[in-house]
This record gives C-alpha cells, sequence and structure tokens, in this order.
C-alpha cells in the first residue's frame, strides 16, 4: 500500500524526503519484520486476555505426561496473532496486486478459517473432535486446488533459465545469460548436479509439447498432495510449548532467503540458479510471518501463556507449503521440513506397527510393544523422561542444521 503511494506522489511531482527508500524490497522487508514483531509482542496480551475472557482454555486429555494437567485452561487460538501481526505489514509494505502475494494472503485467511472452525467447534460447542478430518482434507485439497492451477495458468508466474553455456560476466548484462521468460512446471532437484526437474517429464509417453500442454495433469495433484501434508505436519508437531512455532520460524527465514535470492537477477545468476520474476515481494511476507511468529513465540515458550490452537498451526504448515511450491523448493521439503516430516511418520508408524501386531500377536501384545512409548515423536520423549523445553530446543537445533543444509544447496552442485 506504501508502495503505490510513494509511485503516485512521484507521478504527481511530489518528493518527500526518504519516502524513496520504499523502491527496495531490503527496506521494506526490514520494515515489515519489525512492525510484525512490535504488534505481534505489543498486542498479543492483549488477545490473549480476550481469549481467556472469551474462555477460550484449552480441555486437555489425560495422556500421562508431566505437567500436562497444569496446561489445563490456557487460551488456545494464538494463532489470531500470527494472522493479525503478519497481514497488517503485508498490506502495508507489498505490492498487494503481485499474484504471489495474492496467493500468500489467500492461504493466511484459508487455512486460518479451518483451523478457525476446528478450534470454535472445540471450544465454544464443545465436540471434542473439532472439524472432521474429511472436511480438514477438503479445505486443503481446495487450497492446493487454487495454488496449483493459478501456478500453471497465470499469465504472470513464470521463469527464466540460465543458460546452460552463459559466460557473461558484466553484471550490468545478467539478463543475456538468461533464457527468454516461460510458462513451465519446473521445479529445483537439490544435491545433483543438473538440478531442473520439469514435471512434464513425467508424461514420457508424449511429445515434447504436448507434455507441456497436459503436465497440468501431474503438477496440481502434486501441490495438492505437498499442501495437505505439509500443514498436517505443522499440526501434528504442534503437541508441546514452542515447538511448531520455534520449528516453523527457522523454515520462514530460509524460504524468505530463497526468495531474495530467487527473486534477484544478479544474485540468481551468481548462484546460478533460476531467477523467477516478480518474486522478490514474498521476501517481505515471508518475513513479516517471521516477526509475527517470535512474538508469538515470546508468549508461547515453555510454560506457555497461550497456544496458536489449529488456528495457528494449520495456517502456518499451508503457508510454508505455498512458499516452498511458488519458489519452485517443493522438492527440498523433505529436508527443510524433517521435524514435521518425522513427526507425521512417526504417528503413521504407530498406527501401522499397531495395527500389525494386534493381528498377528492380539490387542494385549500390541498395547504392551508400541513402537513408541507415545506418537507423535515429542510425546515419546515426554514419556522417555525428557523436560519438553529440552526437547524443544534440541529439535530447534535439528531444523536449524537442516536448514544450512538447504541453504548449502545453493552451490552443492
Amino acid at each position: 500500500m506504501l508502495y503505490y503511494l510513494y509511485e503516485y506522489l512521484t507521478s504527481q511531482g511530489i518528493h518527500i524526503p526518504g519516502m524513496g527508500m520504499l523502491r527496495y524490497i531490503s527496506f521494506r522487508a526490514g520494515m515489515a519484520v519489525l512492525l510484525s514483531l512490535t504488534i505481534a509482542l505489543v498486542y498479543g496480551k492483549s488477545i490473549i486476555n480476550y481469549l481467556r475472557g472469551k474462555q477460550m482454555g484449552e480441555l486437555v486429555r489425560d495422556l500421562g505426561l508431566d505437567g500436562q494437567k497444569q496446561k489445563e485452561g490456557t487460551p488456545t487460538m494464538g494463532g489470531f496473532i500470527i494472522i493479525i501481526a503478519t497481514l497488517i505489514p503485508v498490506l502495508l509494505f507489498t505490492r498487494i496486486t503481485n499474484i504471489y502475494i495474492v496467493l500468500l494472503i489467500v492461504t493466511v485467511i484459508w487455512m486460518g478459517a479451518i483451523g478457525f472452525i476446528d478450534d470454535y467447534l472445540k471450544k465454544i460447542k464443545k465436540n471434542k473432535d473439532g472439524l472432521s478430518g474429511k472436511f480438514k482434507i477438503v479445505g486443503q485439497v481446495g487450497l492446493g486446488l487454487i495454488v496449483g492451477v493459478t501456478m500453471y495458468f497465470h499469465p504472470d508466474i513464470t521463469v527464466k533459465r540460465k543458460y546452460a553455456d552463459a559466460k557473461v560476466v558484466n553484471r550490468n548484462n545478467v539478463e543475456q545469460n538468461f533464457m527468454p521468460t516461460e510458462k513451465i512446471t519446473v521445479s529445483t532437484v537439490p544435491f545433483t548436479k543438473n538440478n531442473e526437474f520439469d514435471y512434464s517429464g513425467i508424461l514420457f509417453w508424449m511429445n515434447d509439447k504436448d507434455a507441456h500442454e497436459w503436465a497440468w495433469i501431474v503438477f496440481i495433484p502434486i501441490v495438492i498432495f505437498i499442501v495437505t501434508a505439509v500443514s498436517n505436519g505443522a499440526n501434528i508437531t504442534d503437541g508441546i510449548d514452542g515447538l511448531a512455532a520455534g520449528t516453523s520460524t527457522i523454515i520462514l527465514l530460509a524460504l524468505a532467503f530463497f526468495a531474495y535470492v530467487s527473486g534477484n537477477i544478479i544474485f540468481a545468476d551468481y548462484l546460478n540458479i533460476m531467477f523467477l520474476p516478480n518474486m522478490g515481494e514474498t521476501t517481505i511476507f515471508a518475513v513479516a510471518m517471521v516477526g509475527a511468529v517470535i512474538g508469538f513465540f515470546w508468549y508461547n515458550t515453555y510454560p506457555a501463556q497461550v497456544f496458536m490452537g489449529d488456528t495457528g498451526s494449520l495456517m502456518l504448515g499451508g503457508v510454508i507449503a505455498v512458499l516452498a511450491v511458488v519458489l519452485r523448493k517443493e522438492l527440498m521439503i523433505p529436508v527443510l521440513c524433517g521435524i514435521f516430516l518425522i513427526e507425521n511418520i512417526s504417528v503413521m508408524l504407530q498406527v501401522v506397527v499397531f495395527k500389525y501386531r494386534k493381528r498377528k500377536y492380539g490387542l494385549e501384545h500390541a498395547q504392551n510393544n508400541r513402537l513408541f512409548k507415545m506418537s507423535p515423536l515429542h510425546h515419546h520423549y515426554q514419556k522417555d523422561g525428557f523436560h519438553e523445553s529440552k526437547i524443544v530446543n534440541r529439535m530447534i537445533i535439528i531444523g536449524v542444521m537442516l536448514a544450512i543444509v538447504c541453504l548449502i544447496t545453493l552451490k552443492m552442485r
């Protein structure tokens, strides 16, 4: 919004000292993260008190975990802090007509709404199961469909790939190193030399023209799967104080860096990666959300004063998935979102092994010989005697290591 105000004033011949800084993504990103962090810290307490006044306290099931019953009554739906603290700076400092920003705002509102309905049913309607799983899946599939269709058909979503034999050194002529703008379903494959993968290649029985024309048949379902998997992964990870917020902050910071270098043709040329026109604006969105999540983390660290609820966790997972897809980094998700992945896998393995042992050895044997003491994985470590703060801190450290590995892939090819 402020960028458009700057453009309008400049077109009218009005020059306000210092306002020219709004031309730079780095300046607007810095202002966005400061504002989002300030909003979350300053108004977070008021939102928590409002939620407490509306009796939005957490209903805790007795799972036999240390300190669990003390969490009873802690306000939930704290994801509103993240949503508000993100959207205000985004509306102020981004070019909100940018298609990537539109997609990300839709993601925040869409997934936040699904999470809110789930939390609302649990807290207000006293429905302990909340929103039915199938309705959550429908919502996640719907968002994936919107993102996939937009990515494939919108004319402003394009790629500029670098020529294999590009040799121009002059930074004023780096655009000569890149092919013409393309509408193509290409993604980045980490840890490989020729690291570009076109989804149309899956349709190997077609000729090139037909394969590119029908690539959406492959691309859109993959986007739907990614959005569903990552949002569920974030939701499952949100089980102890600060875990989802802490790990999501690391992931968002890495994606913000990828957005900045991918949207800057000079960095893209230097790093020998795809240049994604109009992508730079998503840097502002990503760091705004980083500030919002850190501000929320202030109140969510042990012992938590507020939980993000599904309002926050589903929304965070959805944003991370969509950011990875638009950045053409979705194939990096198993590494970058490794904590989400192992939490998801721990739940699936627990169920599969339990059913197998129940069928083969009987119910009593299956109950007494579970793969994990409890799933998701963070509860297993709680049962093992680890304090939840230690579990969170160590998972954040692992998340940092995984993010560094992903950043190193920019040159590890």
